[in-house]
């Protein structure tokens, strides 16, 4: 028996698809790729692989941003050694052209008075006195009433002098017809009448002759401390009695005062 034998054909030994991986040659065109295993005559293609799948790209960003900065220094270099050179003659002159302008003066401005009210002002002494020397001169001008003079004041020149001032406040050391106090009254009154008499009330009971209250004449003087005043006769007097009042004919109301008689 003839033992024939068959060639057979075996299938060579399959490789395992990590080593058909490693033998597949791959090539990229544009978004495509294809894996080729020559071996097996497997072809196995992928198609459009995602940004997911796609391997980052680096990028060199000095690279992008490296300029030649010596070339573009020589290069402006060039420009300006190829430039024309402008040249100016010395006496070469300028015109300037300039339009007429006509100026309008502004108009004067406008001043506005203002009357500054002083109230807060501590006014003086003497704008106190005319202000109411002029207020008690309206009053006495309004309601001018004669003086009552007893009448054996007549012929006494210091009471003829005195009665003139009836109506002029009191102001405190006033010397004046804006305003008398008591002393500054009798001072000036006997001013009038040639005759020179102390600022103070206390002075002027140091002068002159005491007489008693029975031999008074009109025109003597009338002292008690603190105040002095003018005898009128038939027992009135003639003085500046105090702040608010004005020199006035009354009845004497001191008690047990001294009468100074001045020559």
């Amino acid at each position: 028996m003839n033992a024939v034998t068959n060639g057979a054909r075996h299938r060579a030994a399959r490789r395992p698809l990590s080593t058909l991986a490693s033998a597949a040659t791959a090539s990229s065109v544009g978004r495509r790729t294809a894996v080729v295993a020559a071996s097996s005559g497997l072809i196995v293609s992928m198609l459009g692989g995602t940004a997911a799948n796609a391997a980052p790209v680096e990028h060199d960003s000095t690279k992008l941003n490296t300029v030649d900065l010596n070339a573009l220094t020589a290069q402006a270099r060039a420009a300006l050694e190829s430039a024309p050179a402008v040249t100016v003659a010395a006496e070469a002159g300028f015109a300037i052209e300039s339009a007429a302008v006509a100026v309008t003066p502004a108009p004067e401005p406008v001043v506005e008075r203002v009357v500054e009210t002083r109230a807060t002002q501590t006014p003086s002494r003497s704008n106190q006195r005319t202000s109411t020397a002029a207020a008690a001169t309206t009053a006495t001008t309004e309601k001018a009433a004669p003086v009552q003079v007893p009448a054996s004041a007549a012929g006494s020149a210091i009471v003829s002098i005195a009665t003139r001032y009836v109506g002029v406040p009191y102001v405190y050391g006033g010397t004046s017809p804006d305003g008398f106090d008591c002393s500054g009254f009798t001072q000036y009154v006997f001013a009038q009448a040639g005759i020179s008499l102390p600022r103070t009330s206390s002075a002027q009971g140091g002068v002159g002759t005491k007489v008693s209250a029975a031999d008074a004449q009109p025109g003597d003087l009338i002292w008690t401390p603190g105040h002095i005043s003018i005898y009128a006769g038939d027992g009135m007097q003639i003085d500046a009695p105090r702040p608010g009042k004005t020199i006035q004919v009354r009845q004497i109301w001191q008690s047990n005062p001294t009468f100074i008689r001045v020559a």
